[in-house]
């Protein structure tokens, strides 16, 4: 694919040498063209588009701990060359002969073949799923006041080559589809929203897709009328299976990443092959499921895509790694490093994060519940990755009252540490689901793409707050 950014091999062996000319142990290419569209619906009707390219080239150059990265937004032999000598000087290293292995192709398995590519469908195409979303909403509710509805898609070409000898492309699609829908009763307007992404092409919207997103963008916002703002205090929390994976995701998934630990910031730092929960908890991230939305090919820096457990029978079992730390705790990188695009530098970040099923049922853990509460709709929240302390804003959940939901709540926090929580689970479920809404995770002012899930699992403890 080099002729897709107009380069040839000697261009490359010429930037990489310039790369490595001032010293350095590695340099890497990362080559990105990516097309953008957005069609957004308001008030009834199909009211903006947005069109974007991204295209260019980073380089970067390792220097033990030390990173030099410089891009440019073109992939011009000049332009390069001048960026691979700024990376080359930021990395700080003495001049040295370079001898460059010959290329070596990486073929990975695609785990998003696509059936129609998005940079073959007009905006015409688009509308009438956009169109049809908003109506099936409205008709579904006369409390419905008022619906927003955004479709995007991107198409990414990617080519890689690094000062080893290894090269790769890889094609990424990506769609998304959302409805916010506002609803009108008694005068009191309560919200919902609903989403679907995956790694899919144009096949990726149906008649079935819009039936289930609005249907739960229905289901989202009717409940609302019926919750209330429980009291507050320490009480077991069922977590909802599906959605509540970003808490496993955010309270302890960040925690497991080697940056973190490398710097001794997380506080894991120290429990590599120690029991941190219970044995019937397995916590995994994963980048080789099929069409999901964090799912990699090959990552943001050669390594193919894999499945890691990060928590194997309660025992953490490995952090998720890049190059960088990969070559600190002297093992292979587990494919987590990543980057938002070629102005960015690669970091360990994570993919589709879950965690797999127990052996107990939603059933017996309810039940086995006095008092406490019941959370499936989460809608941010804030974690320090030093401590482990987390705040989540729960959107919605249930009551539970001697062994049975009851009473439908709203707009709660609850709070605790996330090692500790861990620890904490008591039960698992395996009702396992992955939730495949549009979520984004942010980090060092760089955002990706991720999924998250998990079955219902039972918290011993944690602080609800609520109305007093």
């Amino acid at each position: 694919m080099l002729h897709h950014f107009d380069v040839s091999e000697e261009d490359i062996k010429k930037v990489l040498a310039t790369a490595l000319g001032k010293g350095g142990d590695y340099a890497d290419l990362y080559f990105e063209h990516t097309f953008f569209n957005s069609v957004g619906l308001r008030d009834g009707e199909v009211n903006s588009t947005f069109s974007e390219i991204e295209y260019g080239v980073g380089v970067r150059v390792l220097n033990g701990d030390q990173t030099g990265y410089a891009y440019v937004e073109n992939t011009t032999l000049e332009d390069m060359l001048k960026a691979a000598n700024t990376a080359a000087r930021i990395a700080n290293a003495a001049p040295k002969n370079v001898d460059l292995p010959s290329a070596q192709k990486i073929e990975s398995k695609n785990f998003y073949p696509i059936k129609q590519s998005w940079e073959d469908v007009s905006v015409r195409h688009r509308i009438p799923f956009v169109q049809k979303l908003n109506d099936r909403i409205f008709a579904l509710d006369p409390r419905v006041n008022k619906v927003m509805v955004n479709l995007s898609d991107s198409s990414s070409h990617i080519l890689f080559v690094n000062s080893e000898g290894l090269s790769y492309y890889d094609y990424r699609p990506m769609v998304s589809l959302s409805a916010s829908c506002v609803m009108l009763e008694n005068g009191v307007y309560e919200t919902g929203r609903a989403s679907r992404s995956f790694r899919m092409g144009f096949e990726f919207l149906t008649d079935d897709l819009i039936e289930e997103i609005a249907n739960d963008a229905i289901d989202e916002t009717a409940i609302m009328y019926k919750a209330i703002k429980p009291k507050g205090g320490e009480m077991p929390v069922v977590l909802g299976a599906g959605g509540s994976g970003i808490f496993l995701h955010e309270a302890i998934g960040h925690s497991f990443e080697a940056d973190f630990n490398r710097k001794g910031t997380s506080i894991f730092s120290d429990m590599l092959n120690k029991k941190i929960c219970g044995d019937f908890i397995n916590v995994v991230d994963d980048g080789t499921i099929p069409f999901n939305r964090g799912s990699v090919n090959i990552d943001d820096e050669g390594v193919e895509g894999q499945k890691t457990y990060i928590v194997r029978e309660g025992i953490l079992t490995s952090y998720l790694h890049d190059r960088l730390s990969a070559k600190y705790y002297g093992i292979p990188s587990t494919g987590n490093g990543r980057r938002e695009s070629f102005r960015h530098i690669p970091i360990p970040r994570m993919r589709a994060t879950y965690m797999e099923n127990g052996n107990a049922t939603e059933a017996d853990m309810i039940a086995s519940v006095r008092k406490g509460v019941f959370v499936d709709s989460f809608t941010n929240g804030q974690v320090q990755i030093g401590a482990g302390d987390f705040t989540f804003f729960v959107k919605s959940g249930y009551l539970i009252e001697d062994g049975k939901l009851t009473q439908p709540i709203k707009d709660i926090n609850i709070i605790g540490n996330g090692p500790k929580a861990l620890a904490d689970i008591t039960m698992v479920s395996n009702n396992y689901l992955m939730d495949n809404s549009t979520w984004v995770c942010g980090k060092d002012e760089q955002s990706c793409p991720v999924t998250c899930g998990m079955p219902s699992a039972l918290i011993r403890k944690l602080t609800v707050g609520g109305m007093n």
